[in-house]
């Protein structure tokens, strides 16, 4: 994690105290559960919530027991035992490492997408303001960068508003995916455990059973919840690519917010660069490369290896502390986001009318004409339009073989803007609903 681009709800998840705390309540669960079943004395399970409870874990100390046991889990359980005293020997009955180190890194891959999902909110209502107060400002629609048809600077918005609702499902299941609990002995066969021991440990910390843990909980879990992280990083980028062209001089149809006494250049003092979703979109790349190693890690050994452990050691608070910095700052992104209806429509008219180009068209076909006829009378009147010389509409009404098709009035009524607009309610009310 890299402290310029983490935040610290997110950083706390991973914490070395947090680790620690989550190991010692899935032990203490565990002795709850095999109290109530008779294989310890509960007396030893509550002087375990007890002194473990209040326990401050000293992470130098267990560092300095792990570099002697070369074990961290041994290491933990050691120091616990130095505040437990002599029922420190009824922790860990029947439990393997894994049960420990899968089971906490899962509660800690569902508190991070708590926090993801409340991101994306963030990100929405601020899609969802601004779409609504730019529902009718009128936009050109581009396709392969090159002007096409006009839209509306809302219905931009509205799409990614569409693509980030998604995002937040994928979240939401990406939680679900990884909400699973495993405490079943060496192996996975509970041979040393009891399957009820498991059961009440993953209702206490609220997450699943896992059907299967072969001693280590199945890695294409985690698989699908870091490739979903992935693709909200690239929507993340979408929108960030989206708006560092809207910047761009030649365009200035929007830009991010430049605040008093910001400097966009040690060089040159009148530039206003998009830092912001530069920045935004380097980030994405990274949260994707996270996807790579965690799709590799599940191809495991038999029941276990750990050639994940040193992965996910990594990409679990890297990719979750990378994404959630991403999303809040593209969430202030849009809420600060300057926009000029005035550039944007004087970007729509950039083109001298040819943005109505498919209208012409489309009439011309209805009066009678093969559409191949058509795409020629409306490309023979474009072409010189774009090279500069006139503009549409007077050359279209100065053709012959066109008015003798169209009259001039029917030709200039092709070129009412508010036509392309309306359905814009129609797209609305799919993507925010119904008011």
């Amino acid at each position: 994690m890299i402290p310029r681009y983490s935040r610290p709800d997110m950083t706390a998840v991973w914490s070395p105290e947090t680790r620690f705390r989550i190991w010692f309540e899935i032990e203490a669960h565990a002795a709850d559960a095999l109290a109530e079943i008779g294989v310890i004395p509960k007396s030893a399970a509550k002087t375990i919530w007890d002194k473990g409870g209040k326990a401050e874990f000293n992470v130098a100390r267990i560092d300095e027991i792990e570099r002697e046991t070369k074990h961290d889990v041994i290491a933990f359980l050691t120091h616990l035992a130095e505040f437990i005293g002599e029922d420190a020997r009824f922790v860990h009955q029947g439990m393997t490492s894994s049960d420990v180190l899968d089971t906490c890194f899962n509660v800690q891959l569902v508190r991070a997408a708590d926090i993801l999902i409340a991101d994306v909110d963030k990100v929405l209502a601020a899609l969802k303001t601004r779409a609504f107060e730019y529902k009718m400002t009128p936009a050109i629609g581009r396709s392969h960068g090159i002007h096409a048809e006009p839209v509306t600077f809302g219905l931009k918005l509205a799409g990614y508003y569409a693509e980030f609702s998604r995002a937040k499902r994928r979240l939401e299941e990406a939680r679900r995916e990884v909400a699973t609990c495993a405490i079943s002995g060496a192996v996975g066969t509970f041979a040393n455990v009891d399957p009820r021991v498991e059961e009440h440990v993953a209702k206490a910390m609220g997450l699943e059973p896992e059907p299967v843990s072969t001693q280590v909980i199945p890695r294409d879990r985690h698989a699908a919840f870091f490739s979903a992280l992935a693709v909200v990083a690239s929507s993340v980028e979408h929108l960030s690519i989206e708006i560092r062209h809207m910047q761009r001089t030649e365009v200035l149809e929007a830009e991010e917010y430049f605040s008093p006494g910001q400097k966009g250049s040690s060089a040159m003092p009148h530039k206003r660069n998009p830092v912001l979703t530069e920045n935004l979109t380097g980030l994405a790349r990274m949260v994707r490369a996270y996807a790579i190693p965690a799709l590799e890690n599940v191809a495991l050994w038999h029941e276990r290896d750990i050639s994940h452990s040193s992965v996910e050691r990594m990409i679990g608070p890297d990719a979750t502390v990378t994404l959630d910095f991403a999303l809040n700052r593209l969430a202030g992104v849009v809420e600060k986001l300057v926009v000029y209806p005035e550039r944007m429509q004087k970007n729509l008219d950039l083109l001298g009318g040819l943005v109505h180009s498919q209208r012409v068209l489309l009439a011309l076909t209805q009066k009678g004409a093969s559409r191949e006829d058509a795409y020629v009378l409306v490309q023979r009147n474009a072409m010189p339009v774009w090279r500069g010389e006139g503009d549409f509409l007077t050359l279209l009404k100065a053709d012959k073989d066109v008015t003798k098709l169209l009259p001039p009035a029917e030709i200039e009524a092709l070129f009412d803007l508010g036509y392309h607009f309306k359905h814009v309610d129609t797209i609305f009310s799919r993507v925010f609903g119904r008011a």
